[in-house]
């Protein structure tokens, strides 16, 4: 028994060994993945889903149990890459103090890691973790920058980034869910926006409140409520919904109750569900499922898969960062709600230009 222990402890030196020469020599690739949000949000969970799905496609990673295994322990070591993936969370841990403490470890992480690629997911990450490699010799590729994605530094163009960072953003498809809903409902004639007060979020009112001065929108915004307090984030719902014709409902994750502890993502949609009982709309799949009647899906799958391709152009093809020209994929599909139509006495079955039929409302059922 003590010679079979010996066998072993060697057989796992040789084996650690070898990986450690084979990354040294760049047979395989280390990649670092950084995350805003954490495993449990539903955005995350798609561009995961897209990430995954490429770095198999792409041949980083051998198999979809290596996806599997990346996507639970958050680490994985296939043939040709190992992999390392961090959460900043900053749904919940959004105070300046904190996003400071998550950064300063995630870098170290990162430096400690010594990456051949880093993947940056999202506003926060994109912001916080890419200006601390910005024009160092590790390309850095981000997912899911909402609106201009020159915002934070890191590119001079669309065109030409012009350094070591490039990746894929969210041009988000808010005025064409607000040109279906009309479809659906033909009587929506104004809309309130209501939002959580995060960097994504802002972003994202911003871009359609610059689209209504423009005359782009086929309604009228009458009223916006940015708020990270739950209360004030309720109080605006239900005044919204006495003087609008319906809501444009953008991320809730952020918010707070009364004691300053945060409110999940369901728990205020279940509030909302229940109370508020006006047609709304919004922007990426994980609001149709959560209950939200109509989608646009701005979709986070091909926002994780699109990066990936892109480091495939930067590894393998040589094609520097500098070079690729940042891009927004194409939206994702039109998506309706039966459990919220049917709530609101809306029929789908003359609906032909919804894609996609969601029956379920996580929010309700998560009670």
């Amino acid at each position: 028994m003590i010679l079979n222990h010996k066998a072993v402890w060697i057989s796992v030196f040789v084996t650690l060994s070898l990986g450690s020469a084979a990354d040294a020599a760049g047979l395989r690739t280390r990649i670092f993945i950084v995350d805003s949000y954490n495993p449990e949000y539903l955005w995350s969970q798609d561009t995961a889903a897209g990430v995954g799905k490429a770095l198999v496609d792409f041949q980083f990673l051998d198999n979809t149990r290596q996806v599997d295994e990346l996507n639970t322990r958050f680490s994985v070591e296939g043939s040709k890459s190992v992999i390392k993936k961090a959460w900043m969370n900053t749904k919940q841990k959004s105070s300046k103090i904190e996003i400071g403490d998550t950064t300063a470890r995630i870098v170290n992480e990162i430096k400690i890691f010594n990456p051949d690629i880093i993947f940056l997911g999202d506003d926060n990450a994109a912001n916080y973790i890419g200006n601390h490699f910005i024009d160092r010799e590790i390309p850095v590729v981000f997912w899911g920058i909402n609106g201009i994605p020159l915002k934070y530094g890191l590119v001079d163009s669309i065109e030409h980034p012009g350094h070591n960072v490039s990746g894929i953003y969210q041009v988000g498809y808010t005025k064409e869910c607000l040109e279906y809903l009309v479809q659906l409902v033909p009587d929506v004639k104004t809309v309130a926006v209501l939002s959580e007060d995060s960097e994504t979020s802002r972003a994202k009112v911003k871009s359609l409140q610059a689209q209504a001065a423009s005359g782009g929108l086929s309604v009228k915004i009458i009223d916006v409520g940015i708020t990270n307090s739950f209360s004030k984030w309720k109080e605006f719902a239900q005044r919204f919904a006495q003087q609008a014709d319906a809501l444009v409902v953008f991320n809730h994750n952020t918010l707070k109750d009364d004691k300053g502890l945060p409110v999940d993502q369901m728990a205020a949609g279940a509030w909302y569900l229940n109370n508020i009982k006006k047609p709304e709309c919004s922007d990426a799949k994980q609001f149709a499922l959560e209950g939200i009647l109509l989608v646009v899906d701005d979709s986070g799958f091909k926002q994780g898969y699109e990066a990936v391709h892109y480091a495939d152009k930067i590894l393998r093809s040589n094609k520097p960062p500098s070079e690729l020209a940042v891009k927004a994929p194409e939206r994702g599909a039109v998506i309706a709600n039966r459990r919220r139509a049917a709530q609101l006495g809306i029929s789908l079955d003359t609906a032909n230009f919804v894609e996609e039929i969601v029956d379920e409302s996580i929010a309700l059922e998560n009670k």
